[in-house]
């Protein structure tokens, strides 16, 4: 199910002088010399809680607010923000930000040149949710997150349940010299749970969680509109139970059928950072290294198998990265990062989009709050289905005869070129002939990203197509956090390498 439902942007927000502070920032770097100016006011409001055994041990609320400037003088960026949200000090945040362009200009080496891009008078986005959680009472959230947990402790096996729930409710105003002007707010939830059985003899232990992915939808998701609860929380203890009595895995090539709620965490590490553009150049490096994807193999690295299509997409409903109007004022976008197998694009915002010979930014500059600058951020980066038929997992599975289904995230590494890299997972069930017949467990999965993606044979249909994804994206000095998600079907892939953790082989 989709929600549908329209809201307006809370009045509170509406009801902060960001006209005002629009004016009175942008005539302040007009005067001072700026070929461009943006002013963007960001609310950013967040709900934790969380449980461990039905007992409340976080419920925590924050909530950041503040003015930033950005001016752009004579090719060189200056940046400046303030808490207090007055045209006086959008003025003297203005002048601020002129005083760093001043400060650079005798060390930048080279100077920015911006994309074009279309005005956008009075635009208004609001993500696609149906219930507000903040309007649900706390006692309720709570309520709910005990009920369950209590109902998985009385299940055999389970000896203890964490639950928790994070919500963010991210408003934003934007405004620039060239007439754009933008208001947005977007919701996102991240419920998990998650159970551990404790072997007290051995000292042993082993856990599992739910498989649900953060989502840009609103309260409505706890109760069962984009994920069935009831059916997941229902099997979960018997999937522990099983996964405890598993064999160990056997290394080595295997054939493997991969879940989206897994593989959406390999599509983020290997495509997603890897094609975004200023680390493909060099110029970023911070958290996730840069890339081996490097422009002068744009249209011609053989990325993978030609069942291998990826795109970014700023539009998807429910996407964590989805959004109206980047913080660059660019228009939501989809476009093309791998075709048919090929690397045929990048993420860009407006001052990358030049360097790479492009006309128009594609829509890829986020800050996490107002005392960050706008960098290129993710889109959500996504694998496409079969575009023929629509091809069941099942399908998939009977297609091996001797392999692994793996279902769910868990641990990964890989290099500071996203190229070599290792994955794990929360259940791998064994197919032989077709069919699944267990769980074995101790298993991880080892590749380069070019090896991986070549060994993909096929791909499930729309039907198999899920989002995944993670409120937690890390980048940059000083470092900022971004929302993101990654769609993809079932995957079977041939011939990866296995290994067995438990053995170290």
């Amino acid at each position: 199910m989709t929600s549908s439902r329209t809201h307006a942007v809370d009045a509170d927000f509406l009801a902060l002088p960001l006209a005002a502070l629009a004016d009175a920032a942008l005539d302040a770097a007009r005067r001072g010399g700026a070929q461009h100016a943006d002013l963007r006011v960001h609310r950013l409001r967040t709900q934790h809680l969380e449980l461990r055994d039905g007992r409340v041990v976080v419920a925590a609320d924050s909530e950041t607010l503040g003015l930033a400037v950005r001016v752009l003088r004579d090719g060189v960026w200056g940046f400046a923000a303030h808490v207090d949200l007055t045209p006086e000090v959008a003025v003297a945040t203005a002048r601020r930000a002129l005083d760093v362009t001043a400060t650079l200009a005798s060390l930048a080496t080279e100077r920015v040149t911006l994309a074009d891009e279309p005005v956008h008078a009075g635009a208004v986005w609001v993500s696609p949710y149906d219930v507000d959680p903040w309007a649900v009472d706390v006692a309720e959230k709570i309520g709910l997150l005990t009920d369950r947990s209590t109902a998985l402790l009385a299940a055999s096996g389970v000896d203890h349940v964490s639950a928790s729930l994070v919500q963010v409710k991210e408003q934003s105003f934007y405004a620039d010299t060239a007439g754009t002007t933008t208001t947005q707010q977007r919701v996102r939830v991240d419920p998990d749970i998650s159970i551990t059985t404790v072997d007290r003899a051995g000292g042993a232990f082993e856990s599992l969680r739910t498989l649900a992915p953060p989502a840009g939808r609103g309260w409505e998701y706890l109760t069962g509109t984009g994920w069935d609860w009831g059916a997941e929380l229902t099997e979960l203890p018997e999937l522990l139970a099983e996964k405890v009595r598993a064999p160990s895995v056997v290394a080595g090539p295997t054939d493997l059928v991969i879940d989206p709620t897994n593989l959406w965490l390999v599509i983020h590490e290997s495509i997603g950072h890897a094609t975004e553009y200023d680390r493909a150049i060099g110029y970023e490096a911070a958290y996730a290294g840069t890339s081996f994807a490097t422009p002068d193999k744009l249209g011609t690295l053989r990325y993978g198998s030609d069942v291998l299509t990826v795109t970014g997409d700023r539009t998807v409903p429910h996407g964590l990265a989805s959004v109206g109007y980047d913080d660059d004022g660019v228009a939501a976008q989809e476009f093309d990062l791998v075709r048919d197998g090929v690397l045929v694009g990048y993420q860009v915002d407006r001052s990358f989009a030049p360097r790479l010979g492009l006309d128009r930014s594609n829509g890829c500059a986020y800050a996490d709050s107002a005392e960050h600058v706008p960098l290129q951020r993710m889109a959500n980066v996504s694998l496409q289905p079969d575009p023929v038929s629509d091809r069941p997992t099942s399908d998939l599975i009977g297609a091996v005869e001797d392999g692994l289904y793996v279902v769910g995230d868990r641990s990964w590494s890989i290099d500071m070129q996203r190229y070599n890299f290792q994955f794990t997972g929360q259940r791998f069930h064994r197919i032989r002939g077709g069919e699944l017949v267990g769980q074995v467990r101790d298993v991880a999965y080892q590749a380069t990203t070019t090896d991986f993606w070549g060994s993909l044979e096929a791909v499930g249909g729309p039907s198999t197509w899920r989002l995944g994804g993670a409120f937690n994206c890390g980048k940059a000095q000083p470092g900022q956090v971004a929302p993101v998600s990654h769609g993809c079907p079932s995957a079977l892939l041939r011939g990866v390498t296995v290994l067995n953790t438990g053995s170290g082989s």
